[in-house]
């Protein structure tokens, strides 16, 4: 006879699947089946989409994907559709979602020096996927909202109307994306990532420097506030590179040309990428946000964080209980048609209680409300460009009214830029630079103008500060120039 343990044993896993994981070979209960995995990452895969945004840089997508494919196809598992991606931010990361949908980050990329290192990354991930890692590591974590700098206490506020009114701080799931892997499952990654790579053509030594180079990176922006990057979710080990390179000795590689010749030709795809915030995307400078292409300056209080995602700008006072933030709700001239909109999505009384006001020349309507008695909400629309923006002040009942004056304060900043603003805005891109014989990192990066310091652009081109160059030598650069409208190069 069971006891009351081993029937609830027993009826958990019959309510399961059991299978045998495609990596280690060995039989594991399954919570979630394929489709559902499938469904998910679909899922996720559309947030990664709308809240961070991919890279609108047809050439370095292509040859990613087709970087991918060619790695995939040497993957243990081959029940799943892998699709590949550059998401568009700045921080160096890589990551996988449930599914196959794979992830570089443009901040990663502009770290790598050869095409073996990508391989390396991209591997690793896939190996998350084969091994069903993004599956298991599913957990109740709460929501992506730290990732953009946003207080536990003002996403928590976010009750039905508040959601509806700022279209979501961001309900992103962190545990498919940030939350860490386990030690094992980052060692196994490692290895099974190495060999995929190995069978494809590419040198499996290769991730050892990746991971130098991102290690490298880390401690470089220790002292930054900064969003998630690679070490965040992927744990990493004093021993773990040189772990790496002891597997590396043991793999078996394929002897298959390269889709870069050399890893010049390599480097060479990486010209143009823009590396720090896109101006295309808008632009934080200080306290102030300006976006070139949609022609708005916002000005916000001192001392507030500020952060954006590709729909939204967020700002989080100090001791994060009140927050600003802009979006564009829609096309169209009147800005009574914010409030329209909003009434209709509610089913509440929006419309009667908005003005109709004038800010800095442009047409606007505002009103206040109080969502489900938990939150003050300051709500503006602006009319501009043929769209209408939308300000949302907002924080938490007992404190609206000291905040407000503050809430609206940054509302009556909102503006088209002036053309001297417009033609100050600039973004840094990867410009390749031919070193001089006996030159030194700090006098090339002088004599390029680098955005990036000595130490950055050494660890961007896997080199010492104390390094001499060598004639003909390429060496990435950031170099700063003035916004061009446009796909990212």
């Amino acid at each position: 006879m069971l006891t009351p343990i081993l029937l609830l044993a027993a009826v958990t896993v019959a309510g399961s699947g059991c299978a045998r994981n495609p990596v280690s070979g060995r039989p594991e209960v399954t919570l979630v089946s394929a489709e559902q995995e499938r469904r998910m990452g679909q899922e996720e895969a559309e947030k990664v989409e709308t809240q961070i945004g991919l890279l609108d840089d047809a050439r370095l997508t292509a040859y990613l994907e087709a970087l991918g494919q060619r790695l995939a196809r040497e993957s243990p598992r081959q029940d799943v559709a892998y699709r590949f991606h550059i998401v568009d931010m700045t921080e160096p990361n890589a990551f996988a979602l449930p599914g196959g949908y794979i992830y570089v980050s443009r901040g990663l990329l502009a770290l790598m020096n050869a095409e073996d290192e990508l391989a390396g990354v991209v591997g690793h991930e896939i190996a998350h996927v084969a091994a069903r890692h993004s599956v298991q590591r599913i957990s109740k974590q709460g929501p992506i909202a730290a990732l953009f700098g946003i207080a536990s206490g003002i996403a928590g506020l976010v009750v039905p109307l508040a959601g509806d009114v700022i279209g979501g701080i961001g309900d992103l799931t962190q545990s498919l994306i940030f939350a860490p892997y386990s030690r094992s499952q980052e060692t196994e990654a490692d290895r099974v990532g190495q060999d995929i790579a190995a069978r494809a053509g590419w040198d499996p030594a290769a991730l050892s420097k990746s991971l130098t180079a991102l290690g490298r990176e880390a401690d470089l922006m220790s002292q930054v506030p900064r969003r998630p990057s690679f070490f965040d979710s992927h744990p990493a080990t004093p021993d773990r590179v040189a772990r790496t390179a002891e597997h590396a000795r043991t793999s078996t590689r394929a002897s298959r040309p390269p889709l870069s010749a050399s890893a010049a030709a390599f480097v060479a795809r990486l010209d143009g990428l823009v590396v720090g915030p896109r101006a295309a995307r808008g632009v934080i400078v200080g306290r102030t946000f300006v976006h070139p292409a949609a022609n708005v300056f916002i000005e916000f209080p001192e001392k507030w964080a500020v952060q954006q995602t590709p729909d939204k700008v967020l700002a989080v006072s100090p001791d994060r209980e009140a927050a600003v933030l802009l979006r564009a709700a829609g096309k169209g001239q009147d800005p009574l048609d914010g409030a329209r909109a909003l009434e209709k999505a509610t089913k509440s009384p929006i419309v009667a209680g908005t003005e109709r006001i004038t800010i800095n020349g442009l047409p606007a309507a505002h009103t206040g409300l109080e969502a489900d008695g938990k939150v003050g909400v300051d709500l503006t629309w602006i009319a501009h460009g043929g769209t209408i923006f939308q300000v949302v002040g907002l924080a938490p009942r007992q404190r609206f009214a000291s905040v407000r004056p503050t809430l609206a304060a940054v509302t009556r900043t909102f503006r088209p830029l002036t053309a001297t603003e417009r033609a100050g805005v600039t973004e840094r891109r990867i410009r390749l630079i031919t070193a001089r014989a006996g030159e030194t990192i700090e006098a090339l990066a002088s004599r390029s103008r680098s955005a990036w310091t000595k130490e950055e652009l050494a660890v961007a081109n896997g080199l010492a500060v104390s390094d001499r160059l060598t004639a003909g030598q390429v060496i990435k650069a950031a170099i700063a120039e003035p916004y061009q409208p446009g796909p990212a190069r």
